[in-house]
C-alpha cells in the first residue's frame, strides 16, 4: 500500500520546485501541489505533469487522487 509521504516524495522527485501536501487513507488521497513549472499551462495540462510523477502508481497503487494545482 502506497502512504500519503511516498506519494509527496514522488511528485517533488519530478517536480522539483514544487511544495506538496498529501493527505489520505491509503486508497483515497487528496494532493495540493504549488509549482512555477505550471506557468503558461492549462490546468489539464498541470494535472498532467503531476501524474507524470506519479507514472504507473496511477494504475497500480493509487486508486483515487483528488488533485488541487496552483502557482506560486
Amino acid at each position: 500500500m502506497i502512504t500519503p509521504q511516498e506519494i509527496k516524495d514522488l511528485i517533488e522527485a519530478g517536480l522539483p520546485d514544487a511544495r506538496v501536501r498529501v493527505s489520505g487513507d491509503g486508497h483515497h488521497f487528496e494532493a495540493t501541489v504549488v509549482s512555477p513549472a505550471f506557468r503558461g499551462k492549462s490546468r489539464i495540462q498541470q494535472h498532467q505533469l503531476v501524474y507524470a510523477t506519479l507514472g504507473d502508481r496511477m494504475r497500480e497503487q493509487i486508486h483515487a487522487l483528488s488533485l488541487k494545482t496552483d502557482l506560486p
